[in-house]
């Protein structure tokens, strides 16, 4: 079995692949201090809870935003399953063409993403992951990767809202009967899923006029499906995206 795991600023996400099927998906909170050990008991935990062995692992792939808990995870599941996980970075074969002013800045989860839509969808492409930042990928029609868009998440914006002004509190994510709110919760909801929405409708529109063409669009992460929801454009939402694009990379290595 294969253990994918993709580290975000806020969640890890973890899958175990037996072949090409996932047999599970689970989520574990990213905290930078914790330790290799505090993360190998996580890990070793979450496998128990969907009756999967430490035994049964054979190979794992992970990728990581945030260094110091790739390298805590790393350890982690070095110790439990005495093996040298595969980490996505420069050197690892992806088969991903890639046309960005320096492509080693290219984080390995729009990586990973990509990948999962080359595998899945028909070019061009558009990925959209929602997490702690909204980002934008773009996929030519020959899925050559030329670039994108990044802004702040709805979680990332909500707090910014809250901890810089003095009236507004923290809220549920979550659409108001109408975009016209008459109350403050309903005015800051309204601002966070339907302009978030808006935001997303204007730049795929704008990145359809530069591509000449009309690309799938694929959501995933945190609250993409809270919002796509409200989006005009047409989105396909697909939560294991970056689990997916992980489990082709590690084939492609092996």
């Amino acid at each position: 079995m294969l253990l994918a795991i993709d580290i975000g600023n806020t969640n890890i996400t973890l899958g175990t692949y037996d072949g090409d099927s996932l047999l599970f998906t689970a989520r574990l909170a990213t905290q930078s201090h914790n330790t290799d050990d505090q993360y190998a008991v996580d890990i070793k935990n979450l496998l128990s809870l969907y009756n999967i062995g430490i035994e049964e692992i054979e190979d794992a792939i992970i990728s990581s935003v945030v260094p110091l808990v790739g390298a805590s995870i790393s350890s982690a599941v070095s110790k439990l399953f005495h093996i040298v996980p595969l980490i996505l970075g420069p050197g690892v074969k992806t088969g991903l063409n890639i046309k960005i002013d320096n492509p080693a800045q290219l984080g390995a989860d729009l990586v990973a993403g990509a990948i999962g839509a080359l595998e899945s969808y028909n070019m061009p492409c558009v990925v959209i992951d929602m997490g702690t930042a909204s980002t934008i990928s773009v996929l030519d029609r020959n899925g050559t990767f030329l670039g994108g868009a990044i802004a702040a998440g709805v979680k990332l914006t909500l707090k910014a809202l809250t901890e810089n002004t003095a009236q507004l509190t923290s809220m549920p994510i979550e659409a108001p009967d109408s975009v016209i709110g008459t109350n403050t919760i309903e005015c800051m909801q309204s601002g966070l899923v339907f302009g978030t929405a808006a935001m997303i409708d204007g730049l795929l529109e704008r990145i359809e006029y530069e591509l000449g063409e009309t690309p799938t669009v694929v959501a995933t992460g945190g609250l993409s499906k809270q919002i796509i929801e409200y989006c005009k454009t047409s989105i396909i939402y697909d939560e294991n995206l970056l689990l997916e694009g992980l489990r082709a990379i590690y084939e492609k290595n092996n």
